[in-house]
């Protein structure tokens, strides 16, 4: 699930959200935020049943990311649109 909201600061926090029950493991979020680095931006597990990070992005700024699981395994948000390299793309 993909959450924008504006900031105070004129950009779009965008939340990044899974269920989880679809995600027991460590998850994490890579992309153009953060220079692909899986390590920078880690799901934390929320008590409302998901796991989440957020990110701050220039309003209009599109971005290319994917999740990775625990055990190497990347995936998409299936509400994204993808990109021709198969990575999910959203605008913030």
């Amino acid at each position: 699930m993909l959450k924008r909201r504006k900031s105070k600061n004129g950009k779009v926090k965008v939340t990044f959200a899974l269920p989880l029950d679809q995600t027991p493991d460590p998850v994490s979020v890579a992309g153009d935020f953060n220079g692909w680095n899986p390590l920078a931006t880690p799901l934390i597990k929320r008590n409302n049943g998901t796991r989440s990070a957020a990110v701050e992005l220039a309003a209009g700024e599109v971005v290319e990311f994917r999740y990775l699981a625990d055990g190497g395994h990347w995936f998409n948000e299936d509400e994204a649109g993808t990109t021709g390299e198969g990575n999910s793309q959203i605008a913030a």
